[in-house]
């Protein structure tokens, strides 16, 4: 049975369910960051993945990656699946931008989490919903 990886859970906060994956946002508010998390058990790598949930879960990051274009028109979308500290399968999608702190490098470790405000984030995720289709 699928179950969140509680790091994963400790990191993100729940936006939606597309048709396979969790879709989650990052606590970290200093880039535009969703996770997506395949709702499949014993997964570490993209190859675990049978074919129609490969497929399935690169339309989603498609979809999940033309909702952060259409709302914050990044200069650049980064997509990763790194897993080296949190096992489960999941992958990242950042919306990137020539001004953020950690540009033209990895998000990760340049500078300290930033987070929300609850407004702030409740309402990127009824956007983020409504640009993925599921607001209703």
């Amino acid at each position: 049975m699928y179950a969140l990886h509680p790091q994963l859970a400790d990191e993100t906060v729940p936006v939606c369910d597309l048709d396979l994956c969790r879709v989650l946002l990052s606590t970290d508010a200093t880039y535009p960051w969703l996770v997506l998390s395949p709702r499949r058990e014993s997964l570490r790598d993209l190859h675990d993945l049978n074919e129609e949930d490969g497929i399935a879960t690169l339309e989603e990051i498609r979809r999940c990656s033309r909702a952060l274009v259409d709302l914050f028109g990044p200069d650049k979308m980064n997509v990763a699946a790194l897993g080296n500290q949190v096992p489960q399968l999941h992958i990242h999608i950042i919306a990137r931008f020539t001004t953020d702190p950690a540009w033209p490098g990895p998000v990760w470790g340049k500078v300290p989490p930033a987070p929300y405000d609850e407004a702030e984030r409740e309402a990127l995720i009824a956007r983020l919903r409504t640009a993925l289709g599921q607001d209703g």
